[in-house]
Protein backbone atom coordinates (compact mmCIF):
# COMPACT_ATOMS: atom_id res chain seq x y z
CA UNK A 1 0.00 0.00 0.00
CA UNK A 2 1.40 3.33 -0.83
CA UNK A 3 1.69 5.64 2.06
CA UNK A 4 4.00 8.52 3.34
CA UNK A 5 6.76 6.02 4.13
CA UNK A 6 6.57 5.45 0.26
CA UNK A 7 6.87 8.98 -0.45
CA UNK A 8 9.98 9.71 1.90
CA UNK A 9 11.98 7.23 0.10
CA UNK A 10 11.26 8.25 -2.82
CA UNK A 11 12.08 11.86 -2.24
CA UNK A 12 15.07 10.59 -0.79
CA UNK A 13 16.47 9.04 -3.81
CA UNK A 14 15.56 11.63 -6.26
CA UNK A 15 17.16 14.08 -3.55
CA UNK A 16 20.49 11.78 -4.05
CA UNK A 17 20.11 11.95 -7.99
CA UNK A 18 17.19 9.35 -8.79
CA UNK A 19 14.45 10.22 -10.43
CA UNK A 20 11.69 12.45 -9.91
CA UNK A 21 8.63 10.16 -11.32
CA UNK A 22 8.11 8.04 -8.39
CA UNK A 23 8.00 10.84 -5.54
CA UNK A 24 5.47 13.02 -8.35
CA UNK A 25 3.25 10.11 -8.68
CA UNK A 26 3.01 9.12 -5.21
CA UNK A 27 2.37 12.85 -4.04
CA UNK A 28 -0.30 13.01 -6.61
CA UNK A 29 -1.58 9.40 -5.54
CA UNK A 30 -1.60 10.51 -1.67
CA UNK A 31 -3.45 13.78 -2.78
CA UNK A 32 -0.18 15.77 -0.98
CA UNK A 33 -0.45 19.73 -0.43
CA UNK A 34 2.27 19.68 2.54
CA UNK A 35 5.50 18.94 3.38
CA UNK A 36 6.93 19.52 6.50
CA UNK A 37 10.51 19.54 6.39
CA UNK A 38 12.43 18.42 9.75
CA UNK A 39 16.40 17.84 10.26
CA UNK A 40 16.12 14.07 11.60
CA UNK A 41 14.34 10.63 12.18
CA UNK A 42 13.82 11.73 15.71
CA UNK A 43 11.95 15.45 14.90
CA UNK A 44 10.03 13.07 12.28
CA UNK A 45 8.97 10.75 15.22
CA UNK A 46 8.27 13.39 17.35
CA UNK A 47 5.69 15.36 14.88
CA UNK A 48 4.09 11.56 14.24
CA UNK A 49 3.75 10.79 17.91
CA UNK A 50 2.04 14.00 19.01
CA UNK A 51 -0.47 13.88 15.18
CA UNK A 52 -1.56 10.81 16.51
CA UNK A 53 -2.13 11.88 20.32
CA UNK A 54 -4.23 14.32 19.01
CA UNK A 55 -6.19 12.16 16.52
CA UNK A 56 -4.65 13.36 13.19
CA UNK A 57 -4.08 11.26 10.33
CA UNK A 58 -1.73 13.76 8.65
CA UNK A 59 -1.26 11.31 5.39
CA UNK A 60 -5.77 11.69 5.26
CA UNK A 61 -4.69 15.50 5.09
CA UNK A 62 -2.10 15.74 2.75
CA UNK A 63 0.45 16.17 4.92
CA UNK A 64 3.82 14.41 4.76
CA UNK A 65 6.76 14.59 7.05
CA UNK A 66 10.13 14.47 5.96
CA UNK A 67 13.48 14.19 7.12
CA UNK A 68 16.31 15.72 5.17
CA UNK A 69 19.58 14.25 7.43
CA UNK A 70 20.40 17.66 7.95
CA UNK A 71 19.85 21.17 7.79
CA UNK A 72 22.16 21.92 5.12
CA UNK A 73 19.74 19.46 2.86
CA UNK A 74 17.00 21.79 3.30
CA UNK A 75 17.97 24.07 -0.03
CA UNK A 76 17.84 20.91 -2.10
CA UNK A 77 14.72 19.49 -0.75
CA UNK A 78 12.93 22.94 -0.75
CA UNK A 79 14.00 23.06 -4.66
CA UNK A 80 12.53 19.60 -5.05
CA UNK A 81 9.43 19.48 -2.64
CA UNK A 82 8.26 23.34 -2.73
CA UNK A 83 7.59 25.96 -5.62
CA UNK A 84 9.94 24.69 -8.25
CA UNK A 85 9.84 21.10 -7.75
CA UNK A 86 6.43 19.68 -6.67
CA UNK A 87 4.80 22.77 -5.43
CA UNK A 88 3.81 21.95 -2.41
CA UNK A 89 3.55 23.92 0.50
CA UNK A 90 6.38 23.87 3.08
CA UNK A 91 6.58 24.14 6.95
CA UNK A 92 8.69 22.25 8.92
CA UNK A 93 10.78 22.49 12.30
CA UNK A 94 14.55 23.89 12.94
CA UNK A 95 17.21 24.57 15.43
CA UNK A 96 17.65 28.37 16.40
CA UNK A 97 21.62 27.13 15.11
CA UNK A 98 20.40 25.95 12.02
CA UNK A 99 17.79 29.00 11.32
CA UNK A 100 20.52 30.82 8.41
CA UNK A 101 20.72 27.45 6.43
CA UNK A 102 16.98 27.18 6.65
CA UNK A 103 16.50 30.82 5.42
CA UNK A 104 18.75 31.11 2.54
CA UNK A 105 17.65 27.86 1.58
CA UNK A 106 14.01 28.71 1.33
CA UNK A 107 14.75 31.97 -0.31
CA UNK A 108 16.47 30.08 -2.98
CA UNK A 109 13.33 27.70 -3.48
CA UNK A 110 10.70 31.14 -3.48
CA UNK A 111 9.29 29.67 -0.41
CA UNK A 112 8.22 32.01 2.60
CA UNK A 113 10.94 30.98 5.70
CA UNK A 114 8.20 32.28 8.20
CA UNK A 115 6.45 29.00 7.89
CA UNK A 116 8.97 27.14 10.24
CA UNK A 117 8.86 26.73 13.70
CA UNK A 118 12.61 27.47 15.16
CA UNK A 119 13.27 25.23 18.68
CA UNK A 120 15.61 27.61 21.09
CA UNK A 121 18.43 24.61 20.69
CA UNK A 122 17.04 21.72 19.46
CA UNK A 123 13.99 19.64 19.32
CA UNK A 124 15.04 17.46 22.30
CA UNK A 125 15.71 20.00 24.70
CA UNK A 126 12.56 21.70 24.39
CA UNK A 127 11.21 18.23 24.89
CA UNK A 128 13.44 17.71 28.10
CA UNK A 129 12.74 21.12 29.88
CA UNK A 130 9.13 20.78 29.08
CA UNK A 131 8.88 17.42 30.97
CA UNK A 132 11.71 18.10 33.73
CA UNK A 133 14.18 15.39 34.05
CA UNK A 134 12.67 13.36 36.66
CA UNK A 135 10.21 12.69 33.99
CA UNK A 136 12.72 11.90 31.18
CA UNK A 137 14.24 9.47 33.81
CA UNK A 138 10.89 7.87 34.19
CA UNK A 139 10.59 7.29 30.68
CA UNK A 140 14.09 5.84 30.86
CA UNK A 141 12.75 3.19 33.47
CA UNK A 142 9.50 2.46 31.62
CA UNK A 143 12.14 1.66 28.68
CA UNK A 144 14.60 -0.85 30.66
CA UNK A 145 16.92 1.87 29.91
CA UNK A 146 16.99 3.50 33.93
CA UNK A 147 20.78 1.26 34.28
CA UNK A 148 22.48 2.00 31.49
CA UNK A 149 21.52 5.77 32.51
CA UNK A 150 22.91 5.43 35.93
CA UNK A 151 26.16 3.59 34.29
CA UNK A 152 26.43 7.26 32.01
CA UNK A 153 26.16 9.24 34.76
CA UNK A 154 29.15 7.52 36.57
CA UNK A 155 31.89 8.59 33.93
CA UNK A 156 33.89 11.18 34.66
CA UNK A 157 33.12 13.71 31.87
CA UNK A 158 29.65 13.90 33.55
CA UNK A 159 30.08 14.86 36.65
CA UNK A 160 29.30 18.65 38.03
CA UNK A 161 26.90 19.26 34.63
CA UNK A 162 23.13 19.92 34.34
CA UNK A 163 21.30 17.36 34.67
CA UNK A 164 19.52 18.68 31.43
CA UNK A 165 23.05 18.34 29.76
CA UNK A 166 23.39 14.80 30.48
CA UNK A 167 20.13 13.44 29.26
CA UNK A 168 20.94 14.91 25.96
CA UNK A 169 24.24 13.52 25.79
CA UNK A 170 22.66 10.36 27.13
CA UNK A 171 20.34 10.05 24.71
CA UNK A 172 23.00 10.80 21.48
CA UNK A 173 25.64 7.87 22.78
CA UNK A 174 23.34 4.67 21.52
CA UNK A 175 22.56 4.43 17.63
CA UNK A 176 18.95 5.08 17.69
CA UNK A 177 18.34 5.59 21.14
CA UNK A 178 17.51 9.61 20.21
CA UNK A 179 14.80 8.37 17.22
CA UNK A 180 13.46 6.00 19.71
CA UNK A 181 13.03 8.78 22.45
CA UNK A 182 11.64 11.38 19.81
CA UNK A 183 8.71 9.75 20.18
CA UNK A 184 8.45 8.48 23.56
CA UNK A 185 9.27 11.74 24.93
CA UNK A 186 6.46 13.54 23.13
CA UNK A 187 4.40 10.53 24.46
CA UNK A 188 4.94 11.47 27.36
CA UNK A 189 4.53 15.23 27.57
CA UNK A 190 1.74 16.65 29.89
CA UNK A 191 -1.29 17.87 26.37
CA UNK A 192 -0.86 21.68 28.35
CA UNK A 193 3.18 21.46 27.80
CA UNK A 194 3.77 20.13 24.23
CA UNK A 195 6.81 22.73 23.39
CA UNK A 196 5.31 26.04 21.74
CA UNK A 197 6.97 25.39 17.82
CA UNK A 198 5.91 21.67 17.63
CA UNK A 199 2.59 22.94 19.00
CA UNK A 200 2.58 25.95 16.51
CA UNK A 201 3.80 23.61 13.79
CA UNK A 202 0.66 20.88 13.75
CA UNK A 203 -1.29 23.89 14.37
CA UNK A 204 -0.53 25.26 10.97
CA UNK A 205 -1.31 22.02 9.11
Amino acid sequence: MEDAGAFRDAVARWAAGGPREPAEGLSRRLRLRTAVLVEGASDLAAVETLAVRRGRDLTADGVCVVAMGGAMSVARYAELLGPPGLGLRLTGLCDEGERGFFTRGLDRAGAPSGDFFVCAADLEDELIRALGTEAVEDVFRAEGDLRSWQIFLTQPAQRGRPREQQVRRFLSTKKGRKIRYGGLLVAALDPARVPAPLDGLLASV
